[in-house]
């Protein structure tokens, strides 16, 4: 039984939270079995598939890899410095709080400047004591921003405007906890997600959640880091999909479906041409047009068959 407090700290543009019924019910046979006990995730991102299943499945270690320093910095923190980062927070609502509109803008403006100001100074290759302030800005950002994304410029400074919420949560200490205690099992890297392969064997459980291709030219929520993710790195990552296949792991990747747009699109029907392609629904939440905001299909990629008569 998954404990309910654990679940992602932040949010983050196409988290799977909706979706996870659709990705337990497609988990291969050997996970229900306990005989996979490794899990690793190439994408981190929000971290919603992977705090589920390690909550739900027992898991010997789990490996997470991102691209984004950020990112990988705030996991990091919550696992090893949980109560310092809390106590970071608290300090942070209770001067935040309190203030009017303006003066909400005005902090938040002033932390955003400072964030960006400061990366410079950050060693994202060493843990260290100013890691703490620096993952309480990326929660705060996160939590008080427009719309709960995460977007940076060419040069990697973060651009988010203010998001005026009427009461928002900066510190969610039960949740800050519980996925402490879940990380204690896990490794969390830095880098491309071609350096999870040595991580991958017939032992692991992998789940992809690459940045998702754009339905159209203005919805890409790909620039979560300064490098976009083109078809070129779809592609990329297809082949490196491939080579896991044929190290024995069971393999699960999600993406937007192009055929949402185009009936006639069929890059990811190609790409993972030989494997077992789902299509579920889903719905696009984050858009500043509410009108934009429905029911769309999602697909889901295995190596396996997720309906195996014998599970």
């Amino acid at each position: 039984m998954a404990t309910p407090t654990v679940r992602p700290f932040l949010k983050w543009a196409g988290g799977k939270a909706q979706l996870l019924d659709a990705f337990t019910r497609r988990v291969p046979r050997e996970l229900t079995e306990g005989t996979l006990p490794v899990f690793v995730e190439p994408f981190m991102g929000g971290g919603a598939v992977y705090f589920h299943f390690n909550s739900v499945f027992e898991f010997r270690e789990c490996h997470l890899f991102d691209i984004n320093e950020e990112l990988v910095l705030a996991y990091s923190v919550v696992k090893n410095d949980v109560s310092a980062l809390i106590d970071y927070l608290s300090d942070v609502s209770d001067e935040f709080l309190p203030r009017n509109d303006p003066g909400r803008k005005e902090y938040y403006y002033a932390v955003r400047d400072a964030f960006n100001r400061e990366r410079g100074a950050i060693d994202f290759g060493q843990y260290g004591e100013g890691w703490i302030e620096r993952a309480g800005q990326l929660i705060f950002l996160n939590r008080t921003c427009f719309n709960g994304l995460y977007r940076v410029n060419s040069r990697g400074g973060f651009n988010v405007p203010f998001g005026r919420y009427r009461n928002p949560t900066v510190l969610h200490e039960e949740v800050l906890r519980a996925d402490s205690v879940a990380l204690r099992n896990t490794t969390v890297h830095l880098g491309d997600f071609t350096l999870s392969e040595p991580c991958i064997s017939e032992d692991a459980f992998v789940y992809f959640d690459p940045p998702y291709r754009p339905l159209n030219r203005t919805s890409s929520f790909t620039q979560y880091s300064k490098n976009r993710f083109s078809d070129e790195e779809q592609k990329r990552l297809a082949a490196f999909y491939a080579r896991c296949d044929a190290k024995g792991a069971r393999l699960m990747l999600s993406n937007s479906d192009p055929k949402n747009t185009d009936p006639d699109d069929g890059f990811f029907d190609e790409l993972y041409a030989g494997y077992r392609i789902d299509r579920v629904p889903a719905r696009r939440t984050i858009n500043c047009d509410g009108t934009k905001r429905g029911e769309i299909r999602e697909i889901i990629v295995t190596n396996y068959d997720p309906h195996d008569p014998e599970r």
